[in-house]
């Protein structure tokens, strides 16, 4: 008899955790995975070109229906945990259901962070992580009207590109003094403020929100310096908080994260976290590729592989975003450190290696990112490259052939 499991959780993560467990063990396992947004799981990474309507609603789900029916798992959304009972080891859903599982999967993601500035509770304000703020952002500004994005970052980056896209005529403010800085160099920084730039968005940097000023909506956004810009939206792009609000009441250990070891695993024995909720050694990840990392060790765990381990991951980004490639791994500041550096602007071509004691440990590419897995497989394997120094630079098959 199947063992019942359950994942709280229908986003990327708790999506491969279903993918891995079904490729290893079909039929180990009764599983039930659980959302809370009103569809089946979708590829959140494309929502900025659901926003620019390059793709469709459809074309960013993760697995169509009829493949969660192959698998033999229950696939319930729209429906809210409201609570973990872990003596009784039971979920309760919104409705008063209560299901029971033997393992328990916490996959709940993030909260999008919201600026507590005063007037960032008008209607039209609104934060970018679900499908339904895009819904939001495309039914209430239309084509030629402003929106302040507020926010640097990726999903800052996105949002605004996604907006501007629409047609709408967007301002993106960002605190720090160049885009992206933890994941950028000031030279790869500077390209892409200037190609996001030449897209119709206007960049202003050190830019400190104050106020969003508004009647019954949103009108204007004020900055400390007095500056007072024009928006009939704003958008609050600046991070994310893992969502432990399931995970605090049920009484497992929390801190930034819910807390895990090396296998996945809470304070509460049969039940894991994996994903954006989870801390591990002190790091709770905000990228796909180590949900992705912690979905496969956690797949492994729950089939009885004793040799699963998660030992971290070695952050790198990947961004395509206004055709601009952008990619980052490892230390890509490298101070103080030794550095190869490529740059072609008539190609708006950028690269930089980090070497540290003959191995690469860390790379920022920006317009010719090809090489960006090389790299990054590099910098996980230290391995020596010494040897291919000289054409390090120039990517995989110059380095190799040296």
């Amino acid at each position: 008899m199947s063992e019942p499991l359950i994942i709280i959780g229908q986003g990327m993560a708790g999506t491969k955790l279903a993918e891995e467990l079904s490729a290893r063990a079909l039929g180990r396992y009764s599983i039930v995975l659980i959302g809370d947004e009103p569809r089946r799981a979708y590829n959140r990474v494309l929502l900025s070109s659901l926003l620019a309507r390059e793709v469709t609603a459809e074309a960013i789900e993760l697995k169509p229906r009829a493949w969660w029916a192959r698998q033999g798992i229950t696939n319930i959304f729209g429906k809210a945990v409201t609570g973990i009972d872990v003596r009784r080891r039971t979920v309760t859903l919104q409705g008063g259901v209560e299901l029971s599982y033997s393992k328990l999967v916490l996959a709940t993601g993030s909260h999008a962070i919201k600026l507590p500035t005063p007037g960032m509770d008008l209607p039209g304000a609104i934060t970018f992580r679900w499908m339904g703020d895009v819904e939001r952002m495309l039914s209430d500004v239309p084509a030629g009207r402003p929106a302040v994005v507020i926010g640097g970052g990726l999903l800052g980056l996105e949002a605004a590109y996604g907006l501007a896209k629409a047609g709408v005529k967007v301002t993106l403010l960002h605190l720090a003094d160049r885009l992206m800085e933890r994941q950028l160099d000031d030279p790869a920084a500077l390209m892409l403020k200037e190609a996001i730039e030449a897209k119709g968005c206007e960049i202003l940097l050190g830019a400190n929100t104050v106020r969003v000023h508004g009647a019954e909506r949103v009108e204007a956004v004020e900055l400390s310096d007095g500056r007072v810009i024009p928006a009939d939206m704003v958008v609050c792009a600046v991070g994310v908080r893992p969502n432990t609000d399931l995970a605090r009441a049920a009484g497992l250990e929390c801190k930034r994260g819910i807390l895990v070891d090396d296998r996945m695993g809470t304070s509460m024995p049969g039940i894991y976290a994996i994903g954006e909720c989870a801390e591990h050694r002190g790091v709770a990840y905000g990228l796909v590729e180590p949900a992705y990392e912690q979905a496969r060790t956690l797949a492994r765990t729950l089939i009885g592989d004793n040799a699963a381990a998660y030992e971290g991951s070695i952050l790198a980004t990947n961004l395509k975003v206004s055709g601009v490639s952008l990619f980052s791994a490892g230390d890509f500041t490298g101070e103080g450190k030794d550095h190869l550096v490529y740059e072609d602007l008539s190609a708006n071509v950028y690269k930089k290696i980090v070497i540290d004691d003959g191995k690469v440990t860390g790379a920022v590419l920006y317009g010719d990112t090809g090489d960006g897995l090389w790299y990054l497989d590099l910098i996980k394997s230290g391995t020596p490259v010494e040897e291919m120094r000289d054409g390090l630079v120039f990517g995989r098959a110059v380095a190799e052939a040296d």
